[in-house]
């Protein structure tokens, strides 16, 4: 195995000399490495090189180029991350409001088995997403404000309360093993069907983890493909050759498609319009390759913002 040795940022700047890249301010360029690392920054180098064979970048292309491109992924991570928090908040409201409502709003009460689905093959994980919340409720009685304040003055959390320390994971994993009846009554709420909304939350908690971690955004895919909807069908999305979508199934588009259905209209028109802001900015920063060669690995249609103007719709297409 070949080790990796420790570079300076001189080093580092004359590796990026010797690939073609043209470096207007190495002062500006060392400031940067110190601050974002070599190796996190070079992971957006792909879009400006020749080719997947040929690691030479394009000609022209400057430190200042592929740095706008890092600047902008952050920015719509960002932009995704706040719009993802809302939705994951929403979920949470959702869940807590339908099961207290149902069940009761002391821990007693809603953390009961018999609340939950009967499918034999589940009743473990049942009884393991049980003993997870009761363990958030004793870890967060003296720390969380909330949790402590009800502990200690009421002798019980309610599950509206619980649902704050609780990750996005956890809130997926208990919808998997809520009651049928209990998932159709959420999923009517977003006009989503049952088995879609299964696929919809992992990639949700996927995406909203790989924000909080700072990786690469803009061009990540998902190992769960969403289903074909009826926004694939408006925008015309072109078909592979095996008559699959080639926009909108695993990729950013995807994502974009589930927050359609997941966030208020007008949340959705403020998302598109930051978003949309943030692409022009790049398009504007970018001299050696086109936009174009971004959105497509974003996964997004020429015609991704008209998704703004279909009227939401039941079910798949």
């Amino acid at each position: 195995m070949i080790e990796k040795q420790f570079k300076t940022l001189r080093e580092q700047l004359e590796i990026m000399k010797s690939k073609g890249m043209t470096i207007n301010d190495e002062a500006f360029a060392k400031k940067v490495l110190l601050r974002e690392n070599y190796f996190f920054l070079n992971g957006y180098r792909y879009p400006f090189m020749k080719s997947s064979s040929d690691k030479h970048f394009l000609k022209g292309v400057t430190f200042e180029e592929m740095y706008s491109l890092f600047l902008f992924d952050r920015a719509i991570r960002n932009v995704f991350l706040k719009n993802l928090l809302i939705i994951e908040n929403n979920l949470k409201s959702i869940f807590s409001y339908q099961l207290s409502k149902k069940y009761g709003y002391k821990e007693k009460d809603y953390l009961r088995a018999k609340n939950f689905t009967s499918d034999r093959s589940k009743q473990r994980q049942v009884n393991d997403l049980i003993k997870k919340m009761k363990r958030q409720i004793r870890s967060n009685s003296n720390q969380h404000t909330a949790t402590a304040h009800y502990a200690k003055n009421y002798g019980y959390v309610p599950l509206w309360i619980l649902v704050k320390v609780l990750s996005f994971g956890i809130i997926g994993e208990l919808f998997s093993i809520f009651k049928y009846e209990d998932q159709i009554d959420i999923c009517e709420l977003y006009h989503i069907d049952v088995s879609t909304f299964h696929i919809y939350l992992p990639i949700l908690s996927n995406y909203r983890n790989l924000c909080a971690h700072e990786d690469i955004f803009y061009e990540n895919r998902t190992q769960k493909v969403i289903p074909d909807t009826i926004y694939h069908k408006v925008l015309e999305i072109p078909k592979d050759s095996e008559g699959v979508y080639i926009n909108g199934k695993n990729d950013l588009f995807a994502l974009l498609i589930i927050m359609k259905q997941m966030l208020t209209d007008q949340e959705f028109a403020d998302f598109i319009l930051e978003l949309d802001g943030w692409i022009q900015n790049l398009d504007y920063n970018l001299h050696t390759i086109k936009i174009e060669k971004i959105m497509n690995r974003m996964g997004f249609p020429n015609n991704w913002k008209q998704l703004m103007n279909i009227e939401r719709s039941f079910g798949n297409e």
